[in-house]
């Protein structure tokens, strides 16, 4: 018991219940006070159920921390069946909330499938890449891992969630990083999503940065091939992003995605554009300190929409001010690289690959949700880690969290395996 606690990183599960607590003053602020009135009943009841997930999320935690970790290697192939799986039930039976058909129910107890296959998928990922890695063969591993990510995405992509197979497609170059390939390629696949961002704005633009990705490729390799594949890729992009939103996609997908630039246009600021308008106003009328705990006229009012989910931030950023948002972004940014400090203390591929792949999900999370709240991009419904109401998605990065943390607590015991 003694060894136990002595290896329990303690600076990580302390960030992980200051940001839960956090989360949790923010939703009972969202859910209570003059903003109650405006409620169904069953928002006003999130604190109590995320109260409640908290307390699910914590023995989960203990238990995982009490596993041994070649437990979750043999069992790795299992979870990712079984997540498939969910998946497809998810598709075929589940219920649809908030337009996604990816929720399962087991009498009154339900979850979200697509959450529980990031687990999965994780785990999966980090078993194949050790094997292949053991074997000391890593070629063609890139692909290996775009299938293993690649098959939940899709799966996700017919729930009609879209944000959250976005963290999937997201997730494949940081473990391309972790099984080795060059950086050089990596760089190649990172340039579709942001071209991609840039054509919504501009395809002027776009093509632009297009021609810079190319310099910048010729001038780090000093090779034809990887200035020319960067510009190839560039120009791809930009076809394919314009193709896709004059001919594909449907009018409210396109407004969907493009109103981020300028939501308080007359044809989005009545719909779409709403969400980020009165996200952007909540935080302006923060300040530096904020209005104070209930006192945020944004979030009393009930203006904020999806309040207690995926714009939480706003709701702090009103009533905590640009210095508690700020301390948030602090415990993510030391949180992310405490597990980055672990993964390169583990010297068994399996524990290193669950610590950086858990730091990577969570940056993905982070990065997309505050772009969102921020205005930077485009509304896709993604939560922010620990904070956001919903039961699944604390649980699911509770567990991420405890992989991390049991590898490097038994990181002693993978000689052995």
């Amino acid at each position: 018991m003694r060894s136990w606690y002595r290896n329990l990183d303690f600076p990580t599960l302390l960030i992980w219940l200051s940001l839960c607590v956090c989360g949790l003053v923010a939703i009972y602020s969202s859910t209570h006070g003059e903003a109650q009135e405006f409620l169904l009943n069953t928002v006003q009841n999130s604190f109590q159920r995320q109260l409640m997930w908290l307390g699910i999320s914590a023995c989960a935690l203990v238990v995982i921390l009490m596993i041994p970790m070649h437990w979750f290697i043999r069992l790795a192939p299992l979870a990712y069946l079984a997540t498939i799986g969910l998946l497809i039930i998810a598709l075929i039976a589940g219920r649809e909330v908030g337009g996604a058909r990816s929720w399962v129910y087991l009498g009154p107890f339900g979850f979200q499938s697509s959450e529980l296959a990031k687990v999965g998928s994780l785990l999966m990922s980090a078993f194949v890449l050790t094997s292949r890695m053991k074997a000391n063969n890593t070629s063609n591993s890139a692909l290996i891992v775009s299938g293993i990510l690649g098959l939940p995405a899709l799966l996700i992509i017919l729930q009609n969630d879209l944000g959250t197979a976005l963290v999937f497609a997201g997730f494949i170059p940081i473990l391309w990083l972790c099984s080795g390939v060059p950086l050089r390629i990596v760089g190649l696949i990172i340039i579709f999503p942001v071209i991609g961002y840039i054509a919504i704005l501009s395809w002027q633009l776009a093509l632009g940065f297009t021609a810079v990705a190319g310099l910048t490729a010729w001038f780090a390799t000093r090779e034809l091939k990887w200035a020319t594949a960067a510009a190839l890729v560039g120009a791809i992009t930009v076809g394919t992003a314009s193709f896709a939103l004059q001919s594909v996609l449907q009018p409210h997908h396109v407004a969907r995605i493009v109103s981020f630039s300028n939501p308080e246009a007359d044809e989005y600021r009545a719909g779409v554009g709403f969400h980020l308008v009165q996200s952007k106003a909540a935080l302006g009328s923060g300040g530096w300190l904020g209005q104070g705990f209930l006192q945020g006229s944004q979030t009393q009012g009930r203006y904020i929409p999806e309040q207690s989910t995926d714009f939480v931030f706003s709701v702090i950023g009103e009533e905590w001010g640009f210095v508690g948002g700020g301390l948030i972004l602090l415990l993510f940014t030391i949180l992310m690289l405490r597990l980055t400090w672990l993964a390169k203390r583990i010297d068994h591929p399996f524990g290193s690959l669950l610590a950086a792949g858990a730091a990577g999900i969570f940056l993905i999370h982070v990065c997309v949700n505050l772009g969102m709240v921020l205005g930077l991009l485009p509304v896709i419904g993604i939560p922010l880690p620990f904070l956001s109401y919903g039961g699944s998605a604390l649980l699911t990065n509770t567990v991420l969290l405890s992989l991390a943390l049991g590898a490097y607590m038994r990181r002693a015991d993978f000689v052995l395996y």
